[in-house]
C-alpha cells in the first residue's frame, strides 16, 4: 500500500489571500513531505480561470513531480441536489466525471445524499431512486474509464449497512466504495466492524482519526460536532484519537487491498504538523503489520 494525502488536509492553508497556498503549492508540499500520491478534494478556481484548464495543469504538475493522482473527490446529492431535480444533478456529476478524466484518475468519489428524498420516510424508501442516480453516473463514467465510488459520509448514507445496500442496489462493476474508517464514528458505528463489511467493495481508502466524547456530557465547545446519536467528535492527528487505525489497517491488508491510503487531516492543530505527524504514524503502523 502507498501513503497519499488528500488536498482537503491543506484546506485551511489554501485560498486567495496573501501568503496562502495555491493548489499547485499543495502538490509541491505533498511531494516535499514524501507522499507517494495525492487526491484532490475539488479544484479551487480563481477569478479568470476555468476548472478544465486548472485540472489539465494540475495533471501536468503532478506528472512532473512524479506524484500520481489517486482520486478526485466531489460533493453530490442524488436525492435533493440541483433543486431536487435528479436529472440535473446527474448531468452535473457527469461534468465532474469529465474533470476526473482530465486528471486521469482511476476513481472519482461523489457523495450519495445528505437526507431522504422528498416524500420518503427513510433510507429504505429513498434507496431505489438513489441507486438509479448512482448507476446513471457510473455508466457514463465507465465509458471514460473512470470508476465511481461513494464514501461513508454525510450522515444519511454513512453506516456500513446502508453503503453496502446502495452498492448492491446499483449492481455495476464500475461502482464501489471510498472507505473512511474514521467516518463510521459519525454514525456511531464500530469502525472495525464496518471496515470488514465493506472491504469487498472498496476502490480507495481514507485514513483519519477522531477524538470522541460521550453525548451524556456537556458540549466540549469549539471544534467539536455531534454524531448522528449525539456523541461529540473532533478531528485529530492520525494516532492521537480513538479510531482503531492499526486494527483497521490489518483488516484492509488482509482483504488484499494494495492501493493508496490517503491521509485526511481535519484537526485543530497546525495543518502541516498534523499532516506530517499523521503520515509518520501511518507509515510506522504499516511497517508493523
Amino acid at each position: 500500500m502507498q501513503i497519499g494525502v488528500s488536498s482537503y488536509s491543506y484546506s485551511l492553508l489554501v485560498g486567495g489571500g496573501p501568503g496562502q497556498m495555491s493548489i499547485f503549492d499543495v502538490v509541491a508540499r505533498a511531494k516535499e513531505m514524501k507522499f507517494e500520491a495525492i487526491e484532490f478534494a475539488g479544484i479551487p478556481v480563481r477569478s479568470g480561470e476555468n476548472t478544465e484548464a486548472v485540472a489539465a495543469r494540475l495533471r501536468e504538475v503532478c506528472e512532473q513531480n512524479g506524484l500520481p493522482i489517486a482520486s478526485y473527490t466531489v460533493g453530490g446529492d442524488l436525492l435533493n441536489g440541483s433543486g431536487g431535480n435528479q436529472t440535473t444533478e446527474i448531468e452535473r456529476l457527469k461534468g465532474e466525471v469529465r474533470i476526473a478524466k482530465l486528471l486521469r484518475v482511476p476513481v472519482m468519489r461523489h457523495d450519495a445524499a445528505y437526507g431522504p428524498g422528498k416524500g420518503s420516510r427513510g433510507f429504505g424508501d429513498s434507496l431505489p431512486l438513489l441507486a438509479k442516480g448512482c448507476r446513471a453516473v457510473t455508466e457514463y463514467a465507465a465509458d471514460l474509464d473512470v470508476r465511481t465510488a461513494v464514501e461513508n459520509h454525510g450522515f444519511f448514507c454513512q453506516d456500513s449497512e446502508r453503503v453496502e445496500q446502495l452498492v448492491l442496489a446499483v449492481n455495476h462493476a464500475n461502482f464501489g466504495v471510498l472507505l473512511d474508517a474514521g467516518n463510521f464514528l459519525c454514525a456511531d458505528e464500530s469502525p472495525v466492524t464496518a471496515v470488514a463489511r465493506l472491504m469487498p467493495y472498496v476502490f480507495h481508502v481514507h485514513v483519519k482519526d477522531f477524538h470522541v466524547k460521550p453525548g451524556n456530557g456537556p458540549n466540549p465547545g469549539s471544534g467539536w460536532f455531534g454524531s448522528r446519536a449525539g456523541n461529540y467528535l473532533r478531528g485529530s492527528i492520525i494516532g492521537h484519537g480513538e479510531v482503531p487505525v492499526l486494527q483497521c489497517l490489518r483488516i484492509i491488508k488482509e482483504a488484499g487491498y494494495t492501493g493508496v491510503l490517503s491521509v485526511e487531516f481535519e484537526g485543530m492543530e497546525d495543518p502541516i504538523t498534523g499532516i506530517a505527524t499523521g503520515r509518520d504514524n501511518l507509515a510506522r503502523y504499516l511497517q508493523s503489520i
